[in-house]
């Protein structure tokens, strides 16, 4: 029997971790067993010729949000061309009902964690044991897993990140979120699980994603991980999603000793509204969430990559704003800002009456509005993920975008402010996508010296320190009749124009 085990992964850098655990599980049959990825920017009927071009008898599919659609695509063109493949499914979108995207095609479907389950469906499909098309598994013990990272290869090493983890599951009960629909925490055997690291490590892998939903929920297993970087010589890198109120001081201490660039660490915030996190069953300690997000931010060099999310049930745009602008005070640090998807299986569809909860059911499942947030709100909202992706989380305007907002006053109103410069920018370009860093600072200039009525000079100075951070950046040509000033302000170590100068 031939076997083949793929996805569609979201990009080529990554990796698809489960395919490497059901290769590792599938015992006599590994031998008969392949893997091929792609990526959903791959053409679908391409991706359908390699599968098929060695006339495998089972496929499995990973199923995935990020997938869903191409997947229904490839498994009509697979039963279309060779009727007689055997398609499997797997993976998180095809776990819980309903499902919003048809997979009548599919022959079967196995919902849970597919380690062990894959190999067992194939043994029965081998012998015409009789098989039910929908199985569902109960929670393998880890314990007994055969562990996937050997079959990483060189090739993915070299051009992809490494994904691993030391557990699955998460204690807490989010309503957005599926890992708040498992039983329980469960841990791998840790030593076994370093020892697959270390054999990593020395064939090169340098650039390590771990998974875990709660990373550092066991300060023994989190401390382990830490110890095993710490003992590397950089350069490497390393991320962790981790909860925001539980940074004891062992874990403080070892956070503060990974060097610059090694180390990122994400942190699901989502709301700092302690009505709207109650609504939603999550739990906030704002108190040590400040505290810890203080600390990450003035004593380690991390990168924190901290959470929001726009379309909550019961938050208004205002909540939503203050939740930014409180952020900000906080911390200079990434924040990501995601759109409400509703992923079956997750409890909150109980807010869809009370709250008026409106989703698409096409993949990702997003909101489309709600009581406190009508369509044409949800709409600007995205659009201001996306600028606020481009403008600050990039990096690329990190002194002069704050000039959209006032930073002497005791609470600048930065949500405020971006808001209304995502508007023009959406009204100027009438896009989201294909503008340019050259444009894009020509939008920030003309409107910070346009709208907001600020002086050329000061503006022109703080984007020229932006941009010619990067040696070797040619000036942009609308701001090349202040450049004089700038390099001479540069060479006598000084900031800011001097407008008695007649340069």
């Amino acid at each position: 029997m031939k076997i083949i085990l793929s996805t569609l992964n979201s990009r080529f850098t990554h990796s698809a971790i489960g395919l490497r655990y059901i290769y590792a599980n599938m015992q006599e049959l590994q031998s008969d067993t392949t893997i091929l990825e792609f990526s959903i920017n791959d053409a679908i009927q391409t991706i359908a010729e390699k599968l098929l071009h060695n006339a495998p008898d089972v496929i499995g599919l990973g199923v995935y949000i990020w997938n869903a659609s191409h997947i229904r695509e490839l498994i009509h063109i697979l039963k279309k061309v060779s009727p007689q493949t055997i398609v499997v499914l797997g993976g998180p979108e095809v776990t819980y009902l309903p499902f919003r995207v048809n997979y009548d095609d599919a022959d079967y479907i196995i919902q849970g964690e597919g380690d062990l389950a894959f190999y067992n469906l194939c043994k029965n499909i081998i012998s015409k044991t009789p098989q039910e098309r929908i199985s569902r598994m109960s929670l393998p013990n880890l314990k007994e897993i055969k562990l996937p990272y050997k079959y990483y290869t060189d090739d993915d090493i070299k051009n992809r990140y490494i994904y691993v983890e030391i557990s699955r599951g998460c204690p807490f009960e989010c309503e957005f979120c599926l890992s708040s629909m498992d039983e329980k925490v469960r841990a791998f055997n840790l030593d076994e699980v370093l020892n697959e690291f270390e054999i990593l490590w020395q064939r090169g892998a340098r650039n390590f994603k771990f998974v875990d939903r709660t990373f550092n929920l066991n300060m023994k297993s989190a401390n382990k991980i830490l110890d095993f970087f710490l003992a590397k010589e950089p350069p490497y890198f390393a991320h962790f999603e981790v909860i925001p109120d539980h940074f004891p001081a062992s874990l403080r201490e070892k956070i503060q000793r990974f060097p610059h660039g090694a180390l990122q660490l994400e942190i699901g915030i989502q709301t700092l509204n302690l009505e709207i996190a109650n609504n939603i069953s999550r739990q906030l300690k704002l108190d040590k969430i400040k505290e810890n997000i203080k600390f990450l931010e003035n004593e380690t060099t991390a990168h924190i990559h901290l959470d929001l999310i726009v379309g909550l049930p019961g938050e208004s745009l205002e909540s939503f704003g203050a939740n930014l602008d409180e952020l900000m005070q906080m911390s200079s640090c990434e924040i990501q800002i995601g759109i409400l998807k509703k992923l079956s299986g997750t409890h909150i569809t109980r807010h869809d009456i009370t709250h008026g909860m409106v989703y698409s059911d096409i993949p990702p499942y997003d909101i489309l509005k709600n009581s406190n947030l009508s369509f044409e709100d949800i709409q600007i909202m995205k659009r201001f993920s996306r600028f606020w992706d481009l403008f600050y989380n990039s990096g690329n305007f990190k002194s002069s975008l704050h000039l959209l907002w006032d930073e002497e006053s005791e609470k600048p109103q930065v949500f405020k402010n971006f808001y209304a410069f995502g508007l023009w920018i959406y009204e100027k370009t009438d896009s989201t996508w294909k503008i340019s860093l050259q444009r894009q600072g020509e939008l920030l200039f003309d409107y910070l010296s346009g709208v907001k009525k600020l002086e050329a000079e000061i503006i022109a100075d703080k984007m020229l320190s932006d941009m010619m951070k990067l040696k070797g950046r040619a000036i942009p040509s609308y701001l090349k009749p202040y450049a004089v000033n700038f390099q001479l302000n540069a060479k006598l170590g000084t900031s800011g124009f001097n407008k008695r100068q007649n340069i």
